[in-house]
């Protein structure tokens, strides 16, 4: 059971579920507002408490709305890209080969056709990106499925607006932003712990921030740090 609910200019989406407590979520990077409620709870009562909550609510949304962005990329020359959140400069070349990038020291090598347009070198960049996150992820959530005691039946890869990953609990499948190759290898991680704790406790109950707390202690300074990086344009 879902409704909205304005509190000035502040939309807030209240969801009714099996939960035991209220819990209050500003996602970023746009500030979005949820409230999670108990399946009894009044749209009165669910009010008040966000009235309760309302000063806390603005800082949040601030904190995103100030928060650093990205430049729109071009994909040229001298242009600066990261990956695992090291600063590379970009070299554009012109071949009559199959497109591919390749990473050195210093650089990002992209080769694309001659003509090839932006678009066409987003596009090579994105499917570099996500071979990147294919290359660690089969590791990472092994690993984790053996501390946690779960089992991921399959992981997704694309680019999303509002949210660093996303858990499918009855389907046993997470889903991760392909921005974060961008970001910390470690901050990868905490997403990862993050999702895969979903298959365990689907909501942010008291019970789910337990258990991040317990295997992954680090959790809030994890994810301070992913919210204050620099948004993709």
């Amino acid at each position: 059971m879902s409704e909205v609910f304005e509190l000035g200019d502040i939309t807030i989406s209240l969801m009714r579920k099996r939960v035991k407590n209220v819990h209050l979520t500003v996602h970023p990077p746009d500030g979005r507002v949820t409230l999670v409620a108990p399946l009894t709870t009044r749209t009165e009562v669910a009010r008040a408490y966000a009235i309760s909550r309302l000063h806390w609510i603005r800082q949040q949304q601030k904190l995103f709305f100030e928060q650093q962005r990205e430049q729109p990329r071009q994909f040229v020359t001298r242009e600066s890209h990261h990956v695992w959140g090291r600063r590379y400069l970009l070299t554009v070349a012109e071949a009559d080969v199959k497109p591919y990038v390749k990473l050195d020291h210093r650089r990002i090598h992209l080769f694309v056709r001659p003509g090839a347009d932006q678009a066409k070198k987003a596009e090579v960049m994105h499917e570099w990106h996500k071979a990147i996150l294919h290359a660690e992820l089969p590791g990472l959530i092994s690993k984790w499925e053996h501390k946690l005691g779960v089992k991921v039946n399959g992981y997704y890869l694309q680019r999303m607006k509002t949210k660093w990953g996303s858990c499918n609990h009855r389907a046993g499948n997470i889903r991760l932003n392909t921005e974060l190759v961008k970001k910390p290898k470690d901050l990868l991680e905490y997403v990862v712990v993050h999702e895969m704790l979903h298959l365990l406790v689907p909501t942010h109950s008291g019970r789910f921030v337990e258990l991040l707390d317990q295997h992954y202690p680090g959790w809030m300074e994890a994810r301070r740090e992913l919210n204050e990086l620099a948004l993709s344009a």
